[in-house]
């Protein structure tokens, strides 16, 4: 039924242990969002796949797992189902499906939903560990329990623990708290040459020393470097930024592309009236990412016409 697809898998064995987590973290409200995601888009790949007598791509059990984790615990499940869809169709099969797509798809699908329902969705985010909370209402309506994000915190100018930070015990998306997890999963994916270093370093140290420069600056707004701790920034740096279809193939090119994104992120977080940057960075990298594969590093050698190639 599955195309076979041995880096996918791999992307897929780094998040089993954050999933794992979020169960410990969120009960089974997490393991609902995640279901409903994997349903609808295996079906809608499905649905598009079958007229071209394809098969559906193991890069959409990333996709949604993926959509899922980067999701509120409490996000009402019609979301849920509404933003899996739309990454996997809108971004991906309108495009001629796998090895197409423009656009990282879980990404698209994160931003839609982020944009259309966002009053719904921040109002979606509980503590950790409020097991019965967090899966008891499955269409949202948590209002009474919604917890506020470290990053929210730091944005009003509180102080937030960093060893809560690096071990994720904070309030956030379902899969984007446990840090040492996260980096964890970047080190086995660059390890497993499924993932560019490139790409991961230089949203790191492009986000990090932009970040440092501009709370240096005094700049209102501007965030301390743990910020890079709280929010979105780390799982979608190793696990969104470095998807192989929307990024650079060049290696040159995937630094420029990498500092990009981190560049973006922080100037989204701290300038704009998001308080998390790094889907968008993401999506305007994945803009530009064809466009600097061409202008960055060595061009490749025209091809010689036939006869000339057989003197």
């Amino acid at each position: 039924m599955f195309q076979k697809q041995a880096m996918m898998r791999r992307v897929l064995i780094a998040i089993a242990p954050i999933f794992l987590m979020s169960l410990w973290m969120y009960g089974l409200r997490a393991l609902f969002v995640v279901v409903v995601s994997f349903a609808v888009g295996i079906l809608v790949e499905w649905l598009f796949e079958r007229k071209r007598s394809g098969k559906v791509s193991e890069a959409v059990l990333v996709t949604s797992a993926l959509f899922a984790l980067s999701l509120p615990p409490a996000a009402p499940l019609w979301i849920v189902a509404i933003g899996s869809a739309f990454g996997v169709f809108m971004a991906k099969a309108v495009f001629g499906g796998f090895g197409r797509n423009v656009f990282n798809p879980a990404i698209a699908g994160r931003l839609f939903v982020y944009i259309s329902f966002a009053t719904i969705l921040n109002r979606s985010y509980v503590p950790f560990g409020t097991f019965g909370t967090a899966a008891g209402s499955l269409f949202g309506r948590l209002d009474a329990y919604s917890g506020a994000t470290p990053l929210g915190i730091l944005r009003s100018g509180g102080q937030t623990s960093i060893p809560d930070l690096l071990l994720g015990l904070r309030t956030g998306a379902i899969g984007e708290s446990p840090v040492l997890l996260i980096l964890a999963a970047g080190i086995y994916l660059v390890a497993s040459k499924t993932a560019s270093w490139r790409i991961i370093l230089s949203e790191l140290a492009a986000g990090s020393l932009l970040a440092l420069a501009l709370r240096l600056a005094g700049i209102p707004g501007a965030l301390p470097v743990e910020s890079l701790l709280s929010g979105s920034f780390l799982f979608v740096a190793v696990f969104m930024g470095t998807d192989p279809v929307s990024a650079p193939k060049k290696k040159a090119a995937q630094f420029v592309y990498g500092t990009l994104i981190g560049i973006c992120a922080i100037v989204i977080r701290t300038f704009s009236v998001f308080p998390e940057g790094t889907s968008f960075a993401v999506f305007i990298g994945n803009t530009f990412a064809s466009l600097i594969d061409e202008l960055v590093g060595p061009k490749r050698a025209a091809a010689k016409p036939a006869g000339e190639a057989a003197k």
